[in-house]
């Protein structure tokens, strides 16, 4: 059946005409909203591709927005506006400095209890300076998603070395997690491994993924490499702390991504892979985190 034919059966079907049954069969398919601006991944040149294939191969809408003028521009992602309308927010950000009215965004968003997935960076993605009223943001990774309230300090937020790898496995006792489905007991990300521990994720988080630091430079424990929570608002969370841009060419990473984004979505995952991305996308910025 072409989408004529199937708008046509929509609208008989719900008394709409066909342009309203248009906007619904639209209105059916989850918005998905990327939030990108990271110095050091090239999150603008990854999720583009998971967008790209939820739209083609998982029936989801999806808009990308990017910082601007480029990836190094913190003060700047325009589009915001459209995380009024979206079912899920992703975020791939670090260390931002946004203007308060695009912040605004981003609370009511928070505030209206819709889903949030985060990849790495984000538990540090704002660095606003001491007597900066915007400071409070710089612990968006805790409040939104579980992780430690941004990078350093205290919690005592580091990683293993940039030499270092990461040995990812299922912890047991979720391995029947549907965010889990197709994803391989063991596989290796090129990510170096998060210190999240003791006091992250919350106690009341799902932990999915742990990660043990292969070469690191320093004395190292197992940390959570991803986890499900419910922040305060209600509104569902997934964050991982892997998002190397290898990490992406990894079919068990992909599998786990595509699995988040429709569980976040309230969708059963996919019964049936689709296939593995593409995703060919060089690492190169300026690492420091």
């Amino acid at each position: 059946m072409n989408r004529n034919t199937f708008l046509q059966t929509l609208a008989g079907a719900l008394g709409l005409s066909t342009l309203e049954a248009g906007a619904s069969a639209s209105a059916a398919k989850p918005y998905i909203v990327f939030v990108t601006g990271d110095h050091e991944y090239s999150s603008e040149l990854t999720l583009p591709i998971i967008a790209a294939e939820l739209e083609k191969k998982y029936g989801m809408r999806t808009k990308v927005l990017t910082a601007y003028p480029d990836y190094n521009a913190e003060k700047d992602i325009p589009g915001l506006e459209a995380l009024a309308d979206a079912d899920v927010a992703v975020f791939y950000l670090r260390w931002r400095l946004l203007p308060k009215e695009q912040l605004a965004h981003i609370d009511k968003y928070l505030k209206s209890g819709k889903p949030v997935i985060g990849f790495r960076t984000t538990t540090h993605a704002f660095n606003y300076p001491e007597g900066d009223d915007r400071r409070p943001w710089n612990a968006f990774g805790e409040f939104a998603f579980g992780s430690p309230p941004g990078w350093g300090g205290a919690a005592k937020h580091t990683h293993y070395g940039h030499k270092s790898t990461t040995d990812v496995s299922v912890i047991s006792e979720a391995a029947k997690n549907p965010i889990l489905t197709g994803v391989a007991p063991a596989f290796h990300a090129a990510s170096w491994l998060y210190r999240v521990r003791p006091d992250y994720p919350p106690k009341d988080a799902t932990l999915l993924l742990m990660g043990k630091a292969v070469n690191p430079d320093k004395e190292a424990i197992e940390n959570p490499v991803a986890w499900t929570w419910k922040n305060q608002w209600g509104g569902r969370a997934f964050l991982t702390t892997l998002g190397h841009p290898e990490d992406f060419q990894v079919e068990s990473f992909q599998r786990l991504v595509i699995n988040a984004i429709h569980w976040a979505a309230g969708k059963p995952v996919p019964k049936n892979w689709k296939g593995s991305m593409n995703i060919n996308v060089p690492y190169g910025h300026p690492a420091k985190s």
